[in-house]
């Protein structure tokens, strides 16, 4: 038993390191989090210079992540690392397709894939969003671009059917996606018809005018 103290110091260490890190890293996942949320609110907002800002922090925050959690993988794959890189990824993607940009690789973003793949998922939530702001100038040509890039989210989404426990969750995740882009779809059409009302009504207006301007000045009537 004379070493029983040594090892129960050294695992002692150990412990104290694992703590740091791990409260370190939850300090990170919060302000990574926080920062992709202000990068998601300023582009809705058409800030641009604001959102490419907060998404500069985001990713030096969700490399600074991966870095330091490199000797603790346990503590890197934990639910609060990977929920916070999710956002970061949905706020990247959300920006550059808002901005009719090239979509951003995993790679690019340093992120695993089904991290990546989640957070893409969660894209279309936003996109909802930004087309439910245009409608409600009327329908618009830009609506239907995001709509298209919700679709197509969707279709390569639904494509992966593997299990939970190698996409974390993303099934489920798919199935939600099916809802918003329907959701989306059927408001773009009943906006698309209201508009398309809007001008015949118009239209006939502007005939009836003439008509009765005809009448008016036909003295043989």
């Amino acid at each position: 038993m004379q070493n029983l103290e040594p090892i129960i110091n050294r695992i002692q260490e150990t412990f104290e390191l694992r703590t740091r890190m791990r409260d370190q890293a939850l300090a990170q996942a919060r302000r990574l989090t926080r920062h992709a949320a202000h990068a998601i609110r300023a582009i809705h907002r058409s800030e641009h210079d604001v959102a490419r800002e907060h998404l500069q922090e985001a990713q030096t925050l969700a490399l600074a992540l991966k870095a330091d959690l490199a000797g603790f993988p346990d503590l890197y794959y934990a639910g609060y690392t990977q929920d916070a890189l999710k956002e970061y990824v949905e706020a990247t993607i959300t920006v550059a397709l808002i901005e009719n940009q090239p979509l951003p690789d995993p790679e690019s973003l340093g992120q695993e894939y089904a991290t990546y793949l989640n957070g893409l998922a969660e894209v279309t939530g936003e996109l909802r969003r930004r087309c439910l702001d245009i409608l409600r100038q009327g329908y618009s040509s830009e609506a239907e671009r995001l709509l298209s890039c919700m679709d197509d989210i969707y279709a390569e989404l639904v494509t992966l059917d593997y299990p939970d426990a190698i996409t974390n969750g993303l099934r489920r995740q798919t199935d939600l996606v099916r809802g918003i882009v329907e959701r989306t779809r059927g408001d773009l059409t009943i906006s698309l018809r209201e508009q398309q009302l809007e001008q015949s009504i118009e239209k006939l207006s502007v005939q009836m005018h003439a008509i009765q301007e005809r009448d008016a000045n036909d003295p043989g009537l």
